[in-house]
């Protein structure tokens, strides 16, 4: 029987005039698996802080129950100077040096890394350390803000994974719609100072979001018809002796017609980025090029050609050299040899993950964004054009006067991100844009580099992103950087096969620890095998109740095909989806288990 954790009662909190809370309340079980979704500045993070119990509410009550074992993903440094991996993992945690190595295994840190200072690591796998430490304490619910940014695609998927068969809770905070898809059942709406739990997916949420605004709509509409005929009526007969009664009966029924109440619209997100000059031919050629730095080689041989217009995304595991590629076509980073040739009128603008702490902080945003508009020559951009795309990225009305000196990290990102898309570059080289932008901007932003004419080159952890905008795909991998044979989504699924090869095959020792015997070896594989099977059967049940639900959406289309029901068509279309994501599901536990079984 499920219990309810953690208990959200009448939560209020205001940052000044703004109220971020609003009387919020809500029940969250042991077995829930909750995405949390909202507007960036909706109240997401605060609310995961007032219950970790990092920042104070005003007003409210949060209860947590006597058997909660809460654990939450550190976002802040908490290594020491000097710390390895497995000193870190066993101090934060106080688990054995094996059982230490044996979680980190299942997050593809090996030996050899155990034994690094993490600081010398990169910021992926220091989320991958974060992470581990985080399970090190066995805890029965966790909380992750954000878990996803920095995190490579092999490591993403591992992530994933290890939720799935998560025994516990959780809440997850993310703005990748796919991550969230694939790991959470509930979905958890930050909006307007409330939150609103709904049992079901993100998809299957927004479908049902969308199809009560539009059945109360209808119902609104069909109020006003009735309240138009009783008026009319009313108006023509009160004068009249012979009517009077009647006409005083539909005044009354006038007064007790009721519209329902419907919120207001947020306002939608959209992003135009500056038209370029398009020519025909090779936007860039690289050849025999070598990348890295004085003392040490990332990559080298690199030659290949890509025509203006094409949109390139550069992926590999972090710490491959997909940053020092960019930086390096970018003309940031001195090649070690080889040559790169830009063709005729390129101008290239970045957008890298750091380069917001060069702002200068004496700029308005709105001065920023006017400078950013006019870095790369051509007429002068409108200042409604300005403002509109300082909108898209949440700076509106007076925000656009706030000083950069006073910007958050995620503000300063957003605002160097809208200058960039201002500039009239020919070529953009985006390093993780979708970092600190919520589910409607990310979506916008990949809409609006879609249509874009020039050429793109980026890097992102968010598929659904990627898989939208990118038309090439680049792999940095082992001392290599070459155009990659498939598309994107042949990519994801070669990743996925090697993150569970690198799984199963991964020793469960670490660095100068012990491993367990091969008996709690083969324990371990049964255990996964029982898990498998309960997933498949779990997702048996969801693929028949998901097509017998098919079935009668599209025979209640086909018994009324004069009419259109636009409720029943969304749904189908969700439902279809759904279905197809959950054979997919199927055929890749039954790929799992069929590899642990031979």
């Amino acid at each position: 029987m499920a219990r309810t954790f953690i208990q959200v009662s009448d939560l209020h909190k205001h940052y000044g005039s703004t109220a971020i809370l609003d009387g919020a309340s809500v029940a969250i079980q042991d077995d829930h698996r909750i995405g949390v979704i909202g507007r960036n500045g909706a109240g997401k993070s605060t609310l995961c802080r007032i219950i970790l119990g990092e920042e104070a509410a005003d007003s409210g009550k949060i209860s947590m129950h006597a058997d909660l074992r809460l654990s939450y993903l550190e976002q802040k440094d908490p290594f020491r100077d000097g710390e390895s991996v497995l000193a870190y993992l066993m101090r934060y945690s106080g688990c054995a040096d094996w059982r230490c190595g044996q979680l980190a295994g299942r997050f593809l840190l090996k030996n050899d890394q155990m034994a690094r200072e993490v600081r010398s690591l990169s910021g992926g796998f220091q989320t991958r350390v974060r992470l581990c430490a985080m399970l090190l304490k066995e805890p029965n619910f966790l909380i992750l803000d954000e878990p996803t940014n920095y995190l490579d695609l092999k490591t993403l998927l591992l992530l994933e994974r290890f939720l799935i068969d998560y025994r516990g809770g959780y809440i997850i905070v993310s703005h990748d719609r796919e991550f969230l898809k694939r790991t959470c059942t509930s979905t958890l709406e930050v909006e307007r100072g409330q939150i609103e739990l709904y049992p079901g997916a993100v998809e299957a949420y927004l479908a049902y979001k969308s199809e009560q605004r539009a059945q109360a709509e209808a119902v609104n509409a069909n109020v006003e018809i009735r309240r138009k005929q009783l008026q009319t009526f009313v108006d023509k007969n009160k004068a009249k002796a012979s009517k009077a009664t009647q006409a005083a009966s539909k005044m009354k029924m006038l007064d007790r017609l009721e519209t329902i109440e419907i919120a207001g619209d947020l306002d939608a997100v959209r992003i135009t980025i500056m038209p370029v000059e398009t020519r025909q031919g090779a936007a860039i050629r690289i050849v025999d090029l070598g990348i890295g730095y004085p003392d040490k080689t990332i990559a080298e041989g690199i030659s290949f050609e890509i025509e203006r217009g094409r949109h390139v995304a550069v992926v590999g595991d972090n710490g491959q050299g997909k940053t020092t590629f960019l930086a390096t076509v970018a003309g940031k980073l001195p090649a070690k040899h080889g040559e790169i040739k830009w063709g005729h009128g390129i101008v290239v603008g970045t957008y890298a993950q750091h380069v917001f702490t060069a702002m200068d902080p004496s700029y308005t945003v709105q001065r920023y964004l006017e400078k950013a508009a006019s870095s790369a020559g051509g007429p002068m951009t409108p200042t409604q054009r300005i403002l509109d795309m300082a909108g898209a990225f949440l700076f509106r009305g007076s925000d656009v006067e706030k000083k950069i000196a006073v910007l958050s990290g995620g503000e300063r990102a957003r605002l160097c991100l809208a200058g960039l898309l201002l500039s009239r570059c020919t070529v953009l080289l985006l390093d993780e844009p979708t970092n600190h932008l919520d589910f409607e901007t990310v979506e916008a932003l990949a809409d609006a580099l879609k249509t874009f004419d020039g050429t793109i080159f980026l890097t992102s952890h968010d598929r659904t992103f990627v898989s939208r905008v990118a038309t090439d795909i680049v792999e940095v991998k082992d001392g290599k950087v070459e155009l990659y044979p498939d598309d994107y989504a042949g990519y994801v699924h070669r990743i996925e096969r090697e993150a569970l090869e690198g799984d199963v095959a991964t020793p469960a020792g670490g660095a100068g620890t012990k491993a367990p015997a091969s008996g709690a070896e083969r324990k371990a594989q049964h255990e996964r095998l029982r898990t498998l099977k309960n997933q498949i059967k779990t997702v048996e049940k969801q693929v028949a109740s998901l097509d017998a639900e098919k079935k009668q959406l599209s025979t209640k289309l086909e018994a009324d095909p004069a009419n259109y029901h636009p409720e029943v068509v969304t749904r189908l279309d969700v439902v279809t989806k759904s279905l197809d994501e959950q054979e997919a599901r199927w055929l890749t536990l039954n790929e799992e288990i069929e590899s642990l079984q031979d």
